[in-house]
């Protein structure tokens, strides 16, 4: 598969063979493996005390009494111990020795991840994920972009590069999330945007765009490439982060 690499002022500087990754089978099952289980890492264990709610010298009556055998406080007649009393333990209470993380063997994670890669060349699925741009992807820039330090010639390039809309439409996406979360330092949703892939160092200039991540190749996972589990983001790759790949 071959594309042309641009420069930042939109123009083409030359056509390039992109790495054999990008020839690699779409697998969405795979994709989807990998990435519940990149989520399921930051899970936090939380469970109650094993021994909550049965630390009583609580016991039955017996028979003769014309009343329930459940457990009973010895200074009065307050069931206790079991689920079904008032005061009694958690039926079915979360345990801290549940397994969260979801496993995935290491061949299946290296091909969701050149399947990933291989699906931010697909301009079909790439619309189909809602991305706004312009051209066909994927999206190649020479060593100048990286060079570049601030956030209005990002902009400038994104522009050029017909891809700032969907930028613009991340930023008009920000809403209040709904449920619990609002309390929980997570009060807004906004879209996932440009995903910039550079070499040796994450882009810092484009950080603060709204629904932009720039990351460099050396860190890029599953999760980046699609978020949600929906593979196809909108990708901007660097020359140099295609030559590392393909190192």
């Amino acid at each position: 598969m071959k594309a042309n690499v641009r420069s930042i002022d939109g123009s083409v500087v030359r056509e390039i063979e992109l790495p054999s990754v990008f020839d690699e089978y779409y697998r969405p099952d795979l994709i989807k493996r990998a990435v519940l289980s990149i989520q399921s890492k930051r899970f936090q264990p939380h469970g109650t005390d094993p021994l909550a709610g049965i630390r009583s010298s609580a016991v039955g009556w017996g028979s003769g009494r014309g009343v329930s055998h459940v457990p009973r406080l010895k200074n009065g007649s307050r069931a206790a111990k079991v689920p079904q009393a008032k005061g009694g333990r958690a039926a079915h209470p979360p345990v801290v020795a549940k397994i969260l993380a979801l496993k995935i063997n290491k061949q299946e994670k290296w091909m969701a991840l050149r399947s990933a890669i291989a699906a931010t060349a697909i301009s079909d699925l790439v619309e189909m994920r809602g991305h706004l741009f312009d051209g066909e992807a994927p999206f190649v820039v020479d060593e100048s972009f990286e060079a570049i330090e601030k956030t209005a010639d990002v902009i400038k390039a994104l522009s050029v590069l017909g891809v700032y809309a969907d930028v613009e439409r991340a930023k008009d996406s920000k809403k209040v999330r709904a449920g619990r979360g609002k309390t929980r330092g997570r009060r807004y949703k906004s879209r996932k945007s440009v995903l910039i892939v550079t070499g040796d160092e994450p882009l810092r200039a484009a950080q603060n765009l709204a629904g932009v991540d720039a990351v460099s190749i050396y860190d890029l996972d599953v999760e980046m490439l699609a978020p949600g589990t929906h593979a196809g983001r909108l990708t901007i790759w660097s020359e140099s982060a295609l030559k590392r790949m393909e190192d």
